[in-house]
């Protein structure tokens, strides 16, 4: 189901509790919404008001992936730059840095429960994966 996004700071910037198997129909509205918004390439789950570890992000080819969990376990060739958030004001820019590699550990729902996973990330994925990190953790990007 298409959720309308949340642009309320307490709700934002709360610290997402762990997602589990159950938060599945969560991690379909996000994809519903995502979908739904011309230019957006990745959501989570705080930014349409459920406080949970829960993101997708769209890959190369435009398909969706939902990540359960995210935690950022290594972080290689930082750099700076500023990030737009569909949550915050349209010329609202924030400096940030990531990380143009990264490893991330992450659940993924399979067959109605979550597995641990790890992969590497790179480039436009790894930054986008960062931000939806930052957002889990209750950051204000």
């Amino acid at each position: 189901m298409i959720k309308e996004l949340v642009f309320d700071d307490a709700v934002l910037s709360t610290p997402c509790e762990a997602a589990t198997a159950e938060d599945a129909s969560v991690a379909q509205d996000l994809i519903d919404t995502l979908a739904s918004i011309e230019g957006a390439a990745c959501l989570a789950a705080n930014q349409i008001g459920v406080t949970k570890a829960l993101c997708v992000y769209l890959d190369e080819s435009d398909k969706p992936h939902a990540i359960y969990n995210p935690k950022i376990m290594l972080g290689l060739a930082a750099f700076k730059t500023e990030e737009g958030c569909l949550t915050r004001p349209e010329d609202q820019l924030s400096k940030v840095t990531r990380y143009d590699h990264m490893k991330l550990a992450f659940d993924e729902l399979v067959n109605g429960e979550l597995k641990h996973r790890k992969r590497d990330f790179a480039g436009w994925e790894a930054q986008m994966i960062q931000h939806m990190v930052d957002h889990c953790k209750g950051k204000l990007v």
